[in-house]
């Protein structure tokens, strides 16, 4: 946990959500979203460089992750894009955040852009790893190239139960086969490994890890709670807010793209740079993550 956090547990929608919080309650909000399978542990410093700048710095698990918990048996165990994107909308509201920046990668930076895309009024920018991370399910179905595809192979061993049976049995393993083909230039060690994989013993897990890999090819259905957010999602809207999108020169699921092919998706695309990272851009290269969000801030 980042120096001089404060971990707390809020009613958030459908989650009580467990979250970090850092620096001053009066300060710049920004919150944090980390990706699967990694956990709130990515964001230790940037978080502390952000709480030494005066920022209010939130770090939540997202679902399925920590001790973030469903708050009724009830509620599907689902991990599309827009349960990701409610989750971090009923957490700014209990926080009663103004206008946060919103940064994140992977599944956060998933949900960042999907808030930010369609209720651009409640945040005031993002910072995005990879780009446009909200997708086009009706596209999925189409084949890539085999070099492509090859990359993918996690996603498509969780669509048969056999992968899923895996999953479960071998929860960290698993994560940690991904970090190192992720970010093949990352020598994270085993201290730091353990940190994070503590996350993936939450018991809806595997349930929201394998939901989220099968709805994005329109393998399942949704919940239904959902249905109007999909269905706004499908039209792949631009993001309109002010936004910073980063890459990881080393980052092998999604490599980096020039600046052209991200505009088209950001009107108000206020920089585009490439770090020294592979997939975990806040965790192999805080001071970048943490200089592009307070660089986001300056430029408001």
């Amino acid at each position: 946990m980042a120096s001089g956090a404060e971990r707390i547990q809020v009613r958030a929608g459908v989650l009580d959500v467990t979250l970090e919080r850092s620096g001053s309650r009066d300060g710049r909000p920004v919150v944090l979203l980390h990706g699967f399978p990694y956990d709130a542990r990515c964001y230790d410093e940037v978080a502390r460089l952000l709480a030494a700048e005066g920022a209010d710095v939130v770090v939540p698990y997202l679902r399925g992750y920590g001790e973030t918990r469903f708050t009724q048996a009830s509620t599907p165990r689902s991990g599309q894009q827009a349960a990701l994107a409610h989750d971090l909308l009923a957490l700014i509201d209990v926080l009663g955040l103004e206008s946060p920046l919103v940064a994140g990668y992977d599944w956060g930076g998933r949900a960042a852009c999907v808030v930010s895309a369609l209720w651009p009024r409640r945040v005031g920018g993002l910072v995005t790893a990879t780009g446009y991370n909200i997708q086009d399910i009706a596209a999925s179905s189409t084949p890539r190239r085999p070099e492509l595809e090859r990359r993918l192979w996690y996603q498509y061993y969780l669509h048969g139960e056999r992968g899923v049976r895996g999953l479960a049995a071998y929860r960290s393993e698993f994560a940690r086969q991904l970090w190192r083909e992720w970010s093949p230039t990352w020598g994270f060690s085993e201290t730091a490994f353990a940190a994070s994989a503590r996350s993936f013993d939450n018991p809806d897990f595997v349930d929201v890890v394998v939901h989220s890999y099968r709805h994005r090819y329109g393998l399942v259905a949704g919940d239904p709670a959902y249905e109007p957010t999909e269905a706004a999602l499908a039209l792949q809207p631009p993001i309109t807010v002010p936004t910073v999108v980063l890459d990881g020169e080393h980052d092998t699921v999604q490599p980096p793209k020039p600046r052209a092919a991200y505009e088209p998706h950001f009107p108000a695309l206020v920089a585009h740079r490439v770090l020294n990272a592979g997939h975990n851009a806040p965790q192999e290269a805080p001071a970048d993550f943490a200089r592009a969000i307070t660089d986001l801030w300056a430029a408001l």
